[in-house]
């Protein structure tokens, strides 16, 4: 049934990776979302080149001075057959392309460029009973279901002798410098989204805080259940999103109107225990898991989800209602009482309602939920209708 003076709904596509649906709208951010500032002095670059043996590489993982990440879940998405194929380069001798660590003042490392190849052959080599067998292989057929243990003591050799040549971004080099380049230089087989960067580049304080926000039960079923461990970050950008604006506010982002570096500046507050204590976090994530409560509360399976009058179709979830719906339906920073949640939900049906009208008849709000959305006055725009609906029925 056509409803009078309704828009057509802007076209929502899904996310697909490897395949598999994600539940998350693709996101049309607009060109001015990805600048970080610019211009830069070229003398702040400082990028040096060593030389490494696999060995050596193996055993600095190992002691912690390299860090794989290890809840990163897209390492996973890499086939045995591809992995051995990996493998069965070092046996045949075949250089592999560089790899760019990011030094860090500690003289630790971060992987900027690399870590599913490191990943994989760490796995291979020191994985033991844990770690992987070769599959097909296009040469060396014989090594077929072998483990690093079984292979031959010269095979062995070959491998940890295997020097890799490695880019090392010296910590000099301004961060927000250093993320540009690794969006350069992110050139691998399944080339690492903008939350995935960032997840790499963090340290562990900010990644436990985005782990912990997004795995409670309020946040499982504010999305629908499909976010946690999300196979491309989705659920930590989410939960970043909201940090973002919570500690630095809308009229921040204002000021300096870049998306990414927005997210990366929320993402190193939240890696200083000094710009955001323990205390703050701690209310960060109370506050963040009232909201998703709130949101399933409110609007059930269509929370964070284009819902136009006349049309009850479960889209993806939409990263631009996310953020703005999470924060309408956050406390203010000091409320302790729960009397909020009651009024919420006496109130739901008129903001449901009211939501669902300006998703079906205000074609500006439209816009700034779908198209060029890191846009000031298009944040702005929905931050605001956010608020105002969500005050519907008062």
């Amino acid at each position: 049934m056509a409803i009078e003076g309704a828009q057509t709904p802007p076209d929502v596509v899904e996310d697909v990776f490897d395949g598999r649906a994600t539940d998350i709208e693709v996101e049309d951010a607009g060109e001015d979302a990805t600048r970080i500032q610019r211009p830069w002095n070229p003398d702040q670059i400082r990028v040096n080149t060593s030389q490494f043996s696999l060995r050596n590489i193996l055993d600095q993982i190992d002691e912690g001075s390299i860090e794989l990440a290890p809840d990163f879940q897209r390492l996973r998405v890499w086939r045995v057959d591809q992995k051995s194929l990996l493998v069965e380069s070092l046996l045949l001798q075949i250089p592999l392309p560089a790899f760019y660590f990011a030094e860090d003042a500690d003289g630790s490392f971060r992987v900027v460029d690399g870590l599913q190849r490191l990943s994989t052959l760490h796995s291979f080599v020191r994985g033991g009973e844990t770690g992987f067998a070769l599959g097909k292989l296009e040469h060396l057929d014989d090594l077929k279901d072998l483990r690093f243990s079984d292979l031959p003591v010269p095979f062995q050799r070959r491998i940890n002798n295997t020097q890799l040549i490695v880019n090392v971004i010296d910590p000099t080099t301004p961060r927000g410098v250093t993320y540009e380049i690794f969006k350069r230089i992110n050139t691998g087989g399944t080339p690492l989204n903008a939350q995935e960067i960032r997840h790499c580049m963090s340290s562990p304080r900010s990644r436990d805080i985005l782990h912990r926000m997004t795995h409670t039960d309020a946040f499982a079923k504010a999305t629908g259940g499909r976010l946690t461990n999300h196979i491309r970050m989705n659920d930590r950008e989410m939960a970043l999103r909201f940090a973002a604006f919570w500690l630095k506010g809308v009229a921040a982002y204002h000021e300096r109107p870049v998306m990414e570096q927005f997210l990366m500046d929320a993402t190193e507050m939240l890696d200083s225990a000094k710009q955001v204590p323990d205390e703050r976090v701690a209310e960060l994530e109370v506050v963040f898991e009232r909201a998703m409560h709130r949101a399933s509360m409110v609007f059930g399976e269509h929370a964070f989800r284009k819902w136009p009058q006349g049309d009850d179709y479960r889209r993806p979830i939409n990263r631009a209602l996310f953020e703005t719906w999470s924060m309408a339906l956050a406390d203010p920073e000091d409320a302790t009482h729960e009397d909020t949640s009651m009024d919420l939900f006496t109130r739901r049906e008129a903001i449901v309602k009211a939501a669902r009208d300006r998703m079906t008849t205000d074609v500006t709000y439209l816009n700034a939920i779908t198209s060029s959305t890191a846009d000031r006055h298009r944040v702005d725009y929905r931050f605001k209708a956010a608020v105002a609906d969500a005050g519907a029925g008062q």
